[in-house]
């Protein structure tokens, strides 16, 4: 009888985690048939500047990013994840509907305040559900197998946008924003499927004030924040990926298939490296993602040609696989149950704070680099 129960409740755990991936599989079919032409969009089509692309992206990655730690709580405390979730979810309608009647950059800032501000709210307690939902000791698979299918979506999502928009031309932006609607209200439908643990009211523990636990915290955990922070700082937002690529020749429409290139990477490799990470441990693949993105974005620095360019986005795919999952499971796996969501909310958060100003002082980076190289074409044609 319990082996069966204990049968039972692993396939529900498996089935939970399934959905959830499809959940995000569909979001990001819809989310990704957006993202790769927001910078193009803003800056051929509307005329913004590359500094202003990195302050849009960055305002609203951290606007999403301080709301998560607020999501994690309130989920850790109510234990509504499914409905906090859901409700994060929804906001993608009123994004690309915003998007579809955007005129200029602010109306584009405003959407994608929008749009992050539901990833914001989602986030934390879907991660949450997902930890909840894996086997002792599997959390690495079980975001792994989350991660994989969340960018199968993504890979889908920038198919679909480089189809239309090499039917469509430059003139069907407004057409790919509506019909990304569509996969949004799918991800919604799987919502009715979901299992969600709820504790009942006794066996609730009674819960003092985060802020008045954080001194007591695991010290790796307190650690892997600050060196979050930290890493972020050195970071910035895909968008400048996508104009480097452009930067060096690739077209909009052979730009996306590179953007579709490292997220079919990252999906086929996400549940190896979390199966690799419950066997080694996930700090020493944590470790070794980082090397990777250092020699990403130095290879981005240095790129010579096309042709490295392309391996440069694989290998990108590579680090995002090593790390974009296996930190989450690193975080549930250490946290304190009863702030599971607070956790993973906190480290969204911190990353977020860290963005802002990383998204921000690459665009001036980028802008001043091309002001350089264009004095010195006047200097010495």
């Amino acid at each position: 009888m319990i082996k069966k129960n204990s049968n039972d409740a692993m396939r529900k755990g498996v089935t939970n985690i399934v959905l959830l991936g499809l959940i995000s599989f569909f979001a990001d079919i819809s989310s990704e048939m957006v993202y790769p032409l927001i910078p193009i969009y803003l800056t051929t089509v509307l005329g913004a500047t590359p500094a202003l692309v990195g302050l849009i992206e960055g305002i609203a990655e951290s606007t999403a990013s301080l709301l998560k730690v607020f999501s994690g709580y309130i989920s850790d405390k109510f234990k509504r994840k499914k409905a906090l979730a859901a409700a994060g979810y929804s906001t993608g309608i009123i994004y690309k509907i915003a998007l579809f009647f955007a005129a200029s950059w602010a109306g584009v800032l405003a959407a994608k305040v929008v749009d992050r501000l539901g990833k914001g709210i989602r986030t934390a307690p879907r991660d949450v559900m997902v930890a909840d939902s894996a086997q002792q000791g599997k959390t690495g698979k079980a975001f792994g197998i989350h991660k994989m299918l969340d960018m199968a979506g993504s890979a889908i999502g920038i198919l679909i946008a480089f189809l239309l928009l090499k039917n469509l031309g430059e003139s069907g932006y407004q057409n790919i924003f509506l019909i990304s609607v569509i996969p949004v209200v799918l991800a919604l439908i799987l919502f009715l499927f979901v299992h969600e643990n709820k504790a009942k009211p006794n066996e609730q523990p009674k819960r003092e004030k985060f802020w008045k636990r954080f001194s007591s915290l695991d010290k790796h955990l307190k650690l892997y924040l600050l060196v979050a922070f930290i890493f972020t700082l050195g970071n910035s937002s895909n968008s400048f990926l996508l104009m480097r690529a452009t930067d060096m020749g690739f077209s909009s429409t052979n730009a996306i298939l590179l953007y579709f290139a490292y997220n079919v990477t990252a999906a086929i490799l996400s549940i190896p490296f979390g199966k690799l990470s419950d066997k080694i441990g996930k700090k020493k693949l944590l470790v070794s993602g980082y090397i990777v993105f250092a020699l990403v974005y130095i290879g981005f620095a240095f790129c010579p040609n096309q042709g490295t360019m392309i391996g440069i986005f694989v290998l990108y795919g590579i680090y995002t696989a090593m790390v974009a999952g296996v930190e989450r499971a690193f975080i549930a796996e250490i946290a304190p149950p009863d702030l599971k969501g607070t956790m993973l909310g906190l480290h969204s958060t911190v990353v977020g704070i860290a963005l802002l100003p990383a998204s921000v002082i690459a665009g001036l980076l980028w802008d001043g680099a091309h002001l350089l190289r264009f004095c010195s074409a006047e200097v010495y044609p």
